[in-house]
């Protein structure tokens, strides 16, 4: 039997490496013939794509990707399955690559892939929901607790010298989060885990997302699925873990920070495109907004004469939220199961 060709495009967060130990593992009974590739990312910043604007025609409507399709397709070459992060997989790529019938892209959703060419195709993709649900669910308490229990207020003074011991003020110290009700705006497997982490604290924990529905476990605990009115007027903390839709793009706008408590703080660990991010300056600026937490924004990396860069009572990271080691294997993992189960006949779990 002739060996199976696996093109493999890692990075330097998803290294190549993890992924060929993770298909070794997975198919030991197989005679595999690996090539690998790792771009630059995250060193060298991927295009996101967002506002519709690529530097070739042919990368139109994808988003989030790295490398240039003619590249590519010379290095996948006659490979029957890719192994991918970040390349973007275009209609032209696949017609340059004809042998190409299985495509796994490791991360939640296939934005860099031409779903629609890959159908017209025949090529299966398979992806990998929840990788980094972890990883961004524990950045997301610790973005919490920057902002509500003023860490990030306290580092930035003494970093520039200040001891800022009224802090400790009544009138400007922070809650904890077991007095505080957190709404969760999305949950899917991020949202779900963000939950874990805040029940035990005591939060009371409302839920926004018209496509699903809470399980038992969620109802015994208390976690109420309301409207979206209720949860911008009832929370103190609003945390953002949708996805980017047509409907959810430019959502949290100034009528709906408007709608959210004075005081409250807004926590970004998903994507940028779903903010109105003047909008979200004027709310902190005015003080309407206690503080914000952003991991991500509407242009990446963001400029640095980024109004939001100057405030106070933000903390900004540039959206690392889902880079985690176990974030790596459990990716790597996932991907190399599903083309287990592609050759073995198996139903697959994660089918685009």
């Amino acid at each position: 039997m002739s060996a199976l060709r696996i093109a493999v495009i890692g990075d330097r967060f998803m290294k190549a490496d993890f992924f060929t130990q993770a298909l070794q593992a997975a198919l030991p009974g197989h005679a595999l013939d690996l090539r690998t590739l790792e771009l630059d990312w995250p060193d060298v910043p991927m295009a996101h794509g967002y506002a519709g604007q690529a530097s070739d025609p042919e990368l139109s409507g994808l988003r989030e990707y790295l490398g240039e399709p003619a590249a590519l397709a010379r290095f996948i070459g006659d490979a029957q399955v890719l192994v991918n992060h970040l390349a973007p997989v275009t209609a032209g790529l696949l017609d340059r690559c004809p042998a190409l019938k299985f495509i796994a892209v490791s991360r939640g959703g296939p934005v860099n892939i031409d779903m629609a060419a890959a159908r017209q195709r025949g090529v299966t993709v398979v992806n990998a929901p929840g990788r980094n649900a972890s990883a961004v669910a524990e950045f997301t308490l610790g973005m919490i607790l920057a902002q509500t229990r003023l860490i990030t207020a306290g580092h930035v003074a003494l970093a520039q010298g200040e001891w800022r011991g009224e802090l400790y003020r009544a009138d400007l110290t922070g809650d904890e989060l077991c007095n505080q009700t957190v709404g969760l705006i999305g949950y899917g497997h991020i949202g779900r885990r963000v939950t874990k982490l805040l029940r035990p604290l005591g939060c009371r924990v409302l839920v926004h997302d018209p496509y699903v529905s809470l399980d038992e476990v969620d109802r015994a605990a208390g976690v109420a699925q309301v409207d979206w009115a209720t949860l911008l007027g009832q929370s103190d903390i609003v945390s953002l873990h949708a996805r980017v839709t047509p409907e959810t793009t430019g959502f949290l706008n100034a009528a709906a920070f408007a709608q959210m408590k004075r005081g409250a703080t807004f926590i970004n660990t998903a994507r940028g495109p779903m903010v109105d991010y003047p909008a979200l300056y004027q709310a902190l600026a005015s003080g309407h907004l206690r503080g914000a937490g952003l991991e991500t924004f509407g242009v990446e990396p963001c400029e640095p004469d980024d109004p939001l860069l100057r405030l106070p009572n933000v903390t900004l990271t540039p959206h690392i939220a889902g880079a985690s080691l176990q974030t790596v294997r459990v990716a790597a993992a996932m991907v190399a199961d599903e083309l287990r189960r592609h050759l073995a006949g198996e139903p697959l779990q994660y089918p685009c």
